[in-house]
């Protein structure tokens, strides 16, 4: 089976000009808050969601961070192979601070649990929001649900969600793959 097209280039265009507003809304001049992208694939949004803000509704004061969780997952010793990490950049407090944790795809909500336990490491937090680009709803292990998100899927566990941005595959779209098919 050929993958189903859940998102074109240009609907995910205009998915992060909704999330870019509705932050704007709940945050104003982002002095209290930041926005961290959890390494690997919600880095892009975040970048993407970072330039809209500035350079499309004159935000300056976005701070961007960048989170690996891949030692904080509570499956990281049950793989195979080894997993390889990400770098972590946070250059910044977030002590007392809003974060927006930014992803790709929420799927089971175990990577968001780790990332709740990561951040631990850069301060307390006043707050933290989830950014989600797909809810994939019906597939949680943990109770996380998202305070901001793109488009809702509903999949069945057979199926995948990939991601593909014009950064690293030439292309914005979203795709759902049967991996069963």
């Amino acid at each position: 089976m050929d993958p189903k097209v859940l998102l074109t280039s240009k609907e995910v265009h205009i998915i992060l000009h909704r999330l870019a507003c509705q932050l704007i809304e709940n945050h104003g001049d982002f002095k209290n808050t930041v926005l961290i992208g959890l390494q690997p694939k919600g880095v892009f949004v975040a970048q993407r969601l970072e330039k809209l803000l500035k350079e499309d509704y004159g935000v300056e004061n976005v701070e961007l961070g960048f989170l690996d969780i891949t030692f904080f997952r509570d499956d990281f010793r049950r793989k195979s192979s080894p997993l390889k990490a990400n770098k972590t950049n946070i250059d910044f407090v977030v002590e007392d601070k809003n974060v927006v944790f930014v992803d790709d795809v929420l799927y089971t909500g175990r990577s968001i649990r780790a990332a709740l336990t990561a951040i631990q490491s850069f301060g307390r937090p006043s707050k933290v929001e989830l950014l989600a680009l797909i809810d994939r709803r019906f597939s949680r292990d943990l109770p996380i649900q998202p305070t901001y998100r793109g488009r809702q899927v509903d999949a069945i566990s057979g199926d995948r969600v990939v991601v593909h941005w014009e950064e690293n595959a030439e292309e914005d779209v979203v795709y759902l793959i049967n991996q069963l098919a």
